[in-house]
């Protein structure tokens, strides 16, 4: 009998191309003075060498170091120069470069609301949880991307939806039937979202839904919703349990909760999840989008979430499995701990002896010890 299921290996996740890319765009971490000669570096080698067009936000080219640069200015021209928020990239961009840290990579996921192109991350950020690869070697890795054939992870990200009270976006069954037209909010996020008591100085009643059955209220600082990538973020400071980004799941984490009993919860993927503010709640609650965004959600208005059917690939260095476990030790310092040390042979003869003699007690004290 054949099985129903099949499970998909990770290691099949492969990035493959169409047709040979010939469009970059290359998102820079601002404000730090250490990453502009990496920058430099890279943008002439792809447009002087590889002849490629190079996309570049306009604010990172007002950034003074860059300004002073003679030689970059003369290179600026041959550039495509885009704005966020004025100018869409849908379909101009094959993929994606990271230079900086893990901010880097959650303002990439920002700029693409539906499909996102492939992303390589750098690490020249602080923690750098989610950019694995090195720039020493920048040539090398950039190369083999454009070759394929490399190894990626679908990070699966948020679909959330704002609705005011009484709105039809509030009336509407499911959140994917909901029209962007009609919602207040309608964003994707890459981490998570975050529910909090704002500027109140009263405890955050909310409550939480999942397929349109009320679960539980919340009574605490407010609640995390997260992905499995973001499950290694703020959700993992508030206690939830750290999640492969391959798990189609949803994390649900509260933060300081007013129980003793009150744990974070997994849910499966695709579950449609909703929050209200508690019509006894004495102030409003606060929503943030990855950290961005931030709104304030009143009495009567619903914010829903689901998962999106638009994930972040993200390239793997080594692999999906390498690549997480070895973030995990080196950013996290999960389970890094000194090594219980051996017995030497001094100390593992006594011992024996100690335990043989231990056992010579208990078997005359014990006539059925056998």
């Amino acid at each position: 009998m054949s099985p129903l299921h099949t499970i998909q290996d990770p290691g099949s996740q492969r990035l493959t191309w169409n047709k040979v890319p010939l469009s970059i765009l290359i998102i820079k971490k601002i404000f730090d003075a250490s990453v502009v000669p990496p920058f430099k570096d890279l943008v002439t080698w792809l447009v002087e060498c590889r002849q490629m067009v190079v996309f570049i936000e306009e604010k990172v080219l007002q950034e003074n170091l860059l300004q002073e640069d003679t030689e970059f200015q003369n290179l600026t021209t041959k550039l495509s120069i885009f704005r966020e928020g004025k100018d869409d990239l849908t379909d101009k961009i094959d993929f994606i470069i990271c230079l900086g840290g893990d901010g880097t990579l959650l303002y990439a996921s920002s700029l693409f609301q539906q499909s996102v192109p492939p992303v390589l991350s750098f690490h020249l950020g602080s923690l750098g949880f989610l950019t694995p690869f090195q720039f020493e070697n920048f040539q090398d890795q950039v190369n083999q991307v454009i070759e394929g054939n490399v190894p990626l992870t679908l990070r699966s990200r948020l679909k959330c939806v704002t609705c005011k009270k009484d709105s039809v976006c509030s009336r509407t069954l499911h959140i994917n039937n909901i029209d962007k037209a009609d919602a207040s909010t309608h964003i994707l996020v890459l981490n998570e979202v975050v529910v909090d008591r704002g500027p109140s100085p009263y405890l955050c009643n909310i409550d939480l839904y999942i397929e349109r059955k009320l679960v539980t209220s919340v009574q605490g600082d407010g609640l995390i919703i997260s992905t499995p990538t973001g499950s290694t973020a703020y959700a993992t400071a508030a206690g939830a349990s750290m999640v492969h980004p391959n798990v189609p799941a949803i994390v649900i984490t509260p933060i300081c909760p007013h129980s003793l009993s009150f744990r974070p919860v997994v849910v499966p993927a695709g579950a449609e999840i909703m929050v209200m503010v508690s019509p006894e709640a004495r102030h409003t609650a606060w929503a943030s989008f990855d950290g961005r965004n931030r709104q304030e959600i009143q009495h009567g208005d619903t914010l829903r979430i689901t998962t999106s059917v638009y994930p972040v690939p993200s390239l793997c260095y080594q692999d999906q499995m390498s690549d997480w476990f070895e973030s995990l030790a080196g950013c996290l310092n999960w389970n890094v701990r000194k090594s219980q040390k051996q017995f030497t042979d001094s100390t593992r003869t006594s011992s024996l002896t100690s335990l043989e003699s231990l056992s010579e007690r208990e078997s005359d004290r014990d006539p059925e010890y056998v």
